[in-house]
């Protein structure tokens, strides 16, 4: 949904606190400061500022992470239990420290991306009728044994890894900007059909493991909802595996239908998916749509208008730049005014006294 075609433009590169610094500092994106600071709740506000404090006086802050909303995620993840959370918040730097997570965000190259989308339907799609980026994932039509032949495990879960920065990054600032309201959550919808133990191979239950994992631990509380649709009977006994693998917290946020509930279920969730979508489907098709990214051109103009920002804050920093030299500049001239002036009194003065 929100790829940048140039990999290298800046936008991309951007954490949300660079993003939220631009704008509180730029006016020109006329959105009010609440789609940044957001509502925040008394008891969260004091629990998230303790869990601050803690982490600050064993100096275990990086600044990156310096955010009142990072900090929240885990809170909750944790039932607000401020040593559960400081303990979750800790892993989670440790493994960005042992997998090197800012190289993966920054360098890593998943070249084999459009051969991965054509034998593993996934991406997003949209924005629900919230606000919140869509993700979409055609699970019951992979071709695992293509996918093993474009790709491994470990380079998916790296592109894995660098979808989840680029949506911290990038995509809930800029639906934060569409919605001119504080974004930070994914709806996400599964389609299972024709899914089950069957077709599940161990190698995809390891993989999609190592996901849930990464996802639980790692990027908390980034999932609004999950629906799971089009679930047949043997997607059901499939399911009472994969449910061991989950935290408590993560499956009360997964909705699933199965037999006679699923019309109903589906309509449900078109009401809450499809209402905003630009060029919006039906996730039901059955045909091999890859789910290429739609660019909102919406969303594109939000995204330029932060780079129109960040453009803006370098010229401002850059004029500020050579302000300083030029004063620097004028400083050593007084300065030198100063020294000459001075040493001619002296001279003046050793000549009256002779």
């Amino acid at each position: 949904l929100f790829q940048v075609q140039n990999q290298n433009s800046s936008i991309s590169k951007m954490s949300f606190r660079s993003i939220e610094q631009l704008l509180r500092r730029n006016s020109k994106t006329k959105i009010s400061r609440n789609i940044v600071d957001g509502v925040h709740d008394q008891k969260e506000e004091q629990c998230v500022q303790s869990l601050r404090e803690l982490l600050l006086a064993s100096n275990q802050l990086p600044e990156k992470f310096d955010d009142y909303y990072v900090l929240l995620r885990f809170l909750r993840m944790r039932g607000f239990n401020i040593l559960k959370a400081k303990e979750m918040f800790l892993n989670m730097l440790k493994w960005r420290e042992d997998c090197s997570v800012d190289a993966i965000a920054n360098d890593f190259k998943f070249e084999e991306y459009d051969a991965v989308k054509r034998c593993y339907p996934h991406g997003f799609h949209g924005v629900d009728k919230f606000g919140r980026p869509l993700y979409i994932e055609r699970i019951g039509l992979v071709d695992l044994s293509k996918f093993m032949q474009v790709t491994s495990i470990d380079r998916y879960v790296k592109y894995h890894i660098s979808e989840q920065e680029k949506t911290m990054s990038l995509r809930y600032p800029a639906c934060s900007l569409l919605a001119k309201k504080h974004i930070a959550s994914t709806t996400a919808i599964l389609d299972v059909k024709g899914l089950g133990m069957g077709n599940f191979s161990k190698s995809a239950r390891e993989m999609f493991i190592e996901i849930q994992k990464i996802d639980s631990n790692y990027y908390p509380e980034t999932l609004n909802q999950l629906y799971i649709v089009n679930a047949g009977t043997g997607f059901r006994a499939l399911w009472k595996v994969l449910k061991a693998f989950m935290e408590a917290r993560t499956l009360a946020k997964i909705q699933a239908a199965f037999g006679k509930g699923q019309k109903s279920f589906n309509e449900l969730i078109a009401t809450i998916a499809c209402e905003s979508f630009i060029g919006c489907q039906d996730f039901t098709d059955t045909s091999g749509n890859t789910l290429q990214e739609q660019v909102d051109e919406q969303i594109s103009e939000k995204i330029r208008e932060l780079e129109d920002c960040a453009a803006q804050t370098k010229e401002t920093l850059q004029t500020l730049i050579c302000k300083q030299q030029e004063l620097t500049s004028h400083i050593e001239q007084l300065r030198k005014i100063l020294r000459d002036r001075t040493s001619a009194d002296k001279k003046a003065g050793i000549q009256n006294s002779k």
